[in-house]
């Protein structure tokens, strides 16, 4: 298959990322992306991958001479479409570059952008030297939709960039505080933590209009700092740290890049591992425990023990585990009856995040609540805590306010 001449991309205006200019520059100088890897002292994939980006880059302004594209776009334009009418003998007769102006950043934009930021480590915080080792603390915020606006007067529910913050962080101490000192603990963002994924307010597939309490840089700074947080909470109280960042229907490319950011920020940081797959669906196997997680967007409760049963990336997994207990959420309410269906325990969560507009004018209601779950390395669930959230005016169950 041809590929782009690194040299055309030299001749040509294309904005490159620092990173990106030493990837081209040393592939130019040694001839292949292996030998530019060694050069470089790095894996070889990412000299791939960063190669595959600087493609894509100079295909979206035009500049791909392999594929018949020679002309490359104005400033501040990007390539549309393009209609090319090809000879007998496989020559260009005419060609229809249509160009309009650049949008808002995309998702590989975003990533890229991660990928390049010179990050600061995150600070280091001393493991606490009491914790039992066969217990692992898996703590759950599904549907946060941080970055969403709620009018008590409106939907029951006040919520805003603050009052997300403090009750993320007062949920998650709570939930701490109440749990057993586990060796191991997951911070599970249970997908759509955020609340839209662009520029614009808006779901990602059906383009609805999302109310929204700030702007996107915002709510990007606001997001890191309050898993950071999240993550300094637990680091305090368990010796490992796994974070989990499951992709939701609000926020497919938004769980991506926060996945991507703190992959980075905790690079140097033995006690914390990243989840960085690249698939909605997720898993952890604890001594003979497997948890298993997925939004709930795309499959159903029932249909998701057959799935991870099946799926390769998870076949032996599911094989050498006495029990499975799936996490889902979407549907922003608890399934009190767990459905044991199938091999595997399937718990849906509820959560801590206010009603908002839609959810209050169509009828939705749900308690607020969070879970933390203890398991056993051999037993499964051992223990949980529940948290409500701590504001004046949300609604009140009994049943999920046991301390």
């Amino acid at each position: 298959m041809a590929k782009l001449d690194p040299r055309v991309v030299l001749d040509s205006d294309v904005q490159l990322t620092e990173r990106q200019k030493t990837y081209l520059e040393a592939v130019i100088e040694c001839g292949s992306n292996s030998k530019a890897a060694k050069k470089l002292n790095i894996n070889r994939r990412c000299v791939d991958k960063g190669m595959k980006l600087i493609e894509a880059k100079c295909a979206a302004v035009g500049v791909a001479p392999h594929r018949d594209l020679t002309h490359q776009t104005a400033e501040g334009f990007e390539t549309k479409r393009v209609s090319t009418a090809y000879g007998e003998h496989g020559d260009v007769k005419l060609q229809w570059h249509i160009q309009e102006k650049k949008k808002g950043a995309s998702t590989e934009q975003i990533l890229e952008a991660i990928e390049s930021y010179e990050w600061k480590p995150a600070p280091k915080i001393k493991a606490p030297t009491k914790h039992t080792k066969d217990l692992l603390t898996l703590y759950t915020l599904t549907d946060f939709h941080l970055g969403m606006y709620s009018w008590s007067a409106e939907t029951g529910d006040d919520w805003d960039l603050d009052i997300a913050e403090q009750e993320a962080l007062s949920g998650v101490q709570r939930m701490a505080d109440g749990s057993p000192d586990s060796e191991m603990a997951i911070l599970n963002l249970q997908g759509d933590f955020l609340h839209w994924d662009s520029l614009l307010a808006v779901t990602p597939a059906s383009k609805h209009v999302l109310d929204a309490d700030t702007r996107y840089g915002k709510l990007i700074e606001m997001a890191i700092s309050v898993v950071m947080s999240s993550v300094e909470i637990l680091l305090r109280k368990h010796k490992k740290v796994r974070l989990l960042v499951c992709e939701g229907n609000h926020d497919e490319s938004g769980s991506a890049w926060l996945r991507k950011a703190c992959k980075k920020i905790y690079s140097n940081n033995n006690r914390l591992e990243v989840d960085d797959t690249e698939f909605p669906y997720y898993a952890y196997l604890h001594g003979e425990i497997m948890l298993g997680f997925h939004h709930g967007h795309k499959k159903k409760n029932t249909a998701l023990p057959q799935l991870f049963a099946s799926e390769p990336r998870y076949r032996n997994m599911w094989g050498s585990a006495t029990y499975c207990y799936i996490h889902t959420g979407h549907y922003h309410h608890a399934e009190q009856n767990m459905a044991e269906n199938g091999g595997a325990i399937v718990e849906r969560h509820p959560t801590l995040a206010g009603c908002d507009a839609y959810a209050a004018r169509g009828g939705y209601v749900s308690w607020r609540a969070a879970h933390a779950i203890t398991y056993h390395i051999t037993d499964g669930e051992h223990s949980r805590k529940t948290v409500v959230p701590r504001l004046k005016n949300v609604q009140k169950n009994p049943e999920l306010s046991r301390q």
